[in-house]
């Protein structure tokens, strides 16, 4: 007998099921739905299924879908077709940039049982990795119910999730036992799905940890440094609402002694770029989604683009990382690291806790509290480039020291699969 709550759950996206096409074209019309590929949201494929074996991934938006190239890359080299799903229009561009030949991206059906009965029939896929943390419930059980072999990868579960989680325990508990393995990624979070019923829980580290480099364009790379020339840059990379406003004033801050400074701010969602150039006030602010560059006089550049992370990365030799002072958890500092980056947050990074932590200990230094903490590591950095570069060189030893969950992942995946073949 199922429980209380995933009856409910049940019986209430069956109710709202017929209300899904609407909700869909309205949230189009607002540009959060690819409005010509609507119907693979409610779970009517585009495209046939490849013959052979299947392997489904699905990564809720752009950083789980970037953690799961490495599996991507490894199945399609063993001639293995992969499924990745996603819900955000963002994540499905890059996903149709990204994916190698072999691989064939579709969106998520919304979690309603008609949906997700269409899109599993359809695919019949012989595994199925979720990354991260993106639970619906429809769609894992009813893969459960299909004989899907099942995993959680890569995954992870905050503190307050778990403690939200704890109130529903039966529930949260049949959608967890519905994975055959949970990957998790450090002995805390193991713990916590441990707590919620999850019933075979390992220890494997983070697929970011395991990520090729960022990509980035030569060209692209080669103009900005001619723009920037010896200008000193101060980086603010994946920011969010409540820190540009930080940001801001440690660039004024900073002007003082370096008057040519120019910063970057890179913010998390591109769409918020004309919202930062409004805040940048009297500071010469220049959007590179609209084409203007860098000229003597811009004192602060907008970065409003998608998937050039590893074009700023490489341009600079420390950086300011967002969602770390706010509570949103931090966004992977492995990404700077690996290109000898090196890495100053706030002291909200619980999304990749054990990342942060091997990286600060090879630097010695990196985690800021307040603006002031940003400006006195900063200017010190931007006053000595040795230092700095020994920082970017100490982060990526760091980074270089966590890595292998890529490769007890596909050992899992083979087992799955081998044990499909012998079914």
């Amino acid at each position: 007998m199922r429980p209380l709550g995933i009856l409910a759950y049940r019986a209430a996206s069956t109710l709202l099921a017929p209300a899904m096409p609407m909700v869909l074209r309205r949230r189009g019309r607002k540009g959060k739905e690819n409005r010509d590929r609507a119907a693979e949201r409610l779970g009517h494929a585009s495209i046939a299924r490849p013959e052979g074996k299947l392997v489904w991934i699905h990564g809720a938006s752009n950083g789980e879908c970037l953690a799961a190239l490495p599996l991507v890359e490894q199945l399609v080299a063993r001639d293995i077709h992969v499924l990745m799903t996603s819900g955000t229009v963002t994540s499905a561009e890059l996903m149709e940039e990204r994916l190698p030949k072999g691989a064939v991206h579709q969106f998520v059906p919304v979690d309603t049982p008609g949906a997700t009965r269409r899109f599993l029939e359809h695919w019949r896929p012989d595994a199925g990795l979720f990354v991260d943390s993106d639970l619906w419930p429809n769609l894992i059980l009813g893969a459960h119910a299909r004989g899907t072999k099942m995993a959680l990868v890569n995954a992870r579960m905050s503190q307050r999730s778990f403690e939200g989680w704890h109130w529903a325990k039966k529930t949260i508990g049949t959608v967890l036992s519905a994975f055959d393995v949970c990957l998790a990624q450090d002995d805390e979070i193991a713990v916590r799905f441990r707590g919620l019923g999850a019933p075979d829980v390992r220890v494997v580290g983070s697929l970011k940890e395991d990520a090729p480099p960022l990509p980035f364009d030569a060209e692209k790379l080669r103009e900005l440094k001619t723009a920037v020339g010896a200008r000193p840059v101060l980086l603010a990379a994946q920011t969010h609402p409540g820190e540009d406003e930080t940001i801001l004033p440690v660039h004024d801050a900073l002007r003082v002694s370096y008057p040519d400074l120019l910063t970057i701010l890179v913010p998390r969602h591109p769409a918020r770029g004309p919202e930062i150039q409004m805040l940048c006030d009297a500071r010469k602010a220049a959007l590179r989604s609209k084409g203007e560059t860098i000229e003597a006089d811009t004192a602060v550049y907008v970065a409003d683009t998608l998937g050039e992370l590893g074009l700023f990365y490489r341009l600079v030799p420390f950086t300011f990382l967002g969602g770390t002072l706010i509570p949103r958890g931090g966004h992977n500092p492995l990404e700077p690291a690996r290109l000898h980056c090196g890495v100053m947050a706030g002291p909200h990074s619980f999304n990749s806790a054990t990342a942060y932590a091997a990286i600060f200990a090879e630097q010695g230094i990196g985690l800021v509290r307040t603006s002031a903490d940003i400006i006195a590591l900063a200017s010190g950095l931007l006053a000595d480039p040795a230092r700095a570069k020994a920082l970017g060189d100490a982060a990526a030893r760091g980074a270089a020291a966590l890595g292998g969950a890529v490769e007890k992942t596909i050992a899992i995946v083979n087992g799955f699969l081998d044990g499909h073949a012998r079914a």
